[in-house]
């Protein structure tokens, strides 16, 4: 009896055996196939990609693209007609009402200490309030913090506060030096303003020392008009400059004037575009960047860069015949920059039709050098995102970790869909973030093309293994 046992416990843990080196065997072969499919990827997109040549007619034949504006008006015509001529299976316009802030003439800034004239290169925020038509005059008070300046309180009143807080150069990644200076340019003046201030001037958020000043989003929080003052950008060079003219001559007054104006809400659209699924046509792989940027410039990395490499994702899939299993869906959001309304419509809509949504992919850091991707996701699937390290980092994308996901997808979180940003390197992003000079010619056709393969590759895995 205890040799039929033994027999058997032998027979047994020969089928066991003979069950589990197949499934490792096909596990081999998938990982195989992946790599071969991301190399396909690669290819496509380095020897026939189209994101490049999208990029420039974006930039260069609309430009800026503010909320309300007539570019970003002719931008969802663009993204529309592209994603037809592209043969996706569904292309719609999603309605969504937006701010709309127009800046006016150009603006003017000035100071003077010691009888000498200081031009200032300046430029106001978004959402701003206009100066009087004759402008602001006023001695400055420099503070490096809202709560420096809460602490002065009613000593600021009847001055313009100047914020002059610098990117720590010791972050390395640029993002986060950003994070901690731009509540200044938020919430400087809804700090200020109950103070009697006449105006708010502002260090421009970038680490180089240039004459470029750097628009952006302000708010002034339940202010009441009375209190709302004109707000405005000064170039870095010129923050130095002023900063040791303070120490010099404390007195000293700064002048500037500015035109811009806030206008009643107006229409505009998230542009979508989808391949369905084969397997799971109701379950949704989102990708997408933002279709409007600041009117100073182009908005070629911030962030025409993200809408061209998210189309140019289905392209890819496309042409390299891999059918998803899931419904892979493109969105140009509109609205990011002052805000949010385009991100925020969507997920509303979503939920209003029960979509489940399963992923999503946000590019909206510049067209550079891919690095990697972060992601904001459960515990569940963390060990798999990082098993696909190894597929990815031949290709640079060796930065892979928890983080945010980006801020157009972020209204989407949930318990049950992962939210990923793509990482380009950010050491310049800065350098052209809201300005004029973001333009077409500072984005690398290279660079732009191997940050929409990258992102392919993102989508394939996901497809293919989350359920």
């Amino acid at each position: 009896m205890k040799n039929i046992f033994i027999a058997i416990s032998i027979f047994i843990a020969l089928i066991s055996c003979s069950k589990t080196k197949p499934n490792k065997q096909s596990q081999q072969v998938v990982n195989k196939q992946d790599s071969i499919t991301i190399k396909q990827l690669f290819n496509t997109s380095l020897t026939n990609g189209e994101s490049y040549e999208w990029l420039r007619d974006l930039t260069s034949n609309i430009g800026g693209r503010l909320s309300g504006s007539p570019e970003a008006q002719q931008a969802v015509e663009w993204g529309e007609k592209l994603m037809k001529n592209l043969n996706f299976d569904n292309v719609w316009l999603q309605p969504v009402m937006v701010p709309h802030w127009v800046r006016g003439e150009k603006e003017e800034a000035y100071f003077t200490s010691n009888n000498v004239k200081f031009n200032v290169p300046i430029c106001a925020l978004g959402g701003s309030i206009a100066t009087p038509k004759e402008g602001v005059l006023g001695e400055v008070i420099e503070v490096n913090s809202l709560e420096e300046a809460e602490k002065l309180g009613e000593k600021l009143k009847g001055k313009i506060v100047f914020f002059n807080r610098p990117f720590d150069a010791t972050l390395i990644e640029t993002f986060r030096a950003y994070g901690g200076c731009v509540d200044q340019r938020v919430n400087g003046a809804k700090v200020s303003g109950k103070y009697g201030v006449l105006g708010v001037i502002v260090r421009s958020m970038t680490s180089s020392i240039d004459d470029i000043p750097h628009t952006g989003s302000m708010g002034y929080g339940d202010l009441p008009d009375t209190e709302k003052v004109p707000t405005a950008a000064i170039s870095t060079k010129a923050a130095d400059l002023l900063s040791k003219k303070l120490k010099e001559n404390p007195t000293l007054r700064f002048y500037f004037k500015q035109g811009c104006k806030t206008l009643p809400d107006a229409p505009s659209y998230n542009v979508i575009g989808e391949i369905v699924g084969s397997d799971y046509p109701n379950k949704y792989i989102t990708i997408g960047g933002h279709l409007d940027s600041w009117d100073l410039g182009e908005g070629a990395h911030d962030d025409g860069a993200g809408i061209v490499q998210s189309i140019e994702v289905l392209r890819l899939l496309k042409l390299n015949n891999i059918q998803p299993k899931h419904t892979i869906r493109v969105v140009l959001f509109m609205n990011e920059e002052n805000g949010l309304r385009g991100g925020k419509k969507y997920a509303e809509e979503a939920k209003k039709n029960n979509e489940n949504h399963i992923a999503a992919l946000e590019s909206d850091s510049g067209g550079f050098t891919p690095r990697g991707f972060s992601f904001d996701a459960s515990e569940k699937n963390y060990n798999l995102f990082m098993s696909w390290k190894s597929l990815l980092a031949p290709y640079g994308l060796h930065d892979i970790k928890k983080g945010h996901g980006g801020a157009d997808i972020s209204p989407l979180k949930s318990e049950t869909i992962s939210l990923f940003g793509y990482k380009p390197d950010s050491q310049r992003y800065f350098d052209y973030h809201h300005t004029a000079i973001d333009t077409f010619d500072k984005v690398n056709k290279r660079e732009l093309e191997l940050g929409a393969a990258s992102m392919a590759s993102l989508i394939y895995l996901l497809d293919t293994y989350l359920k």
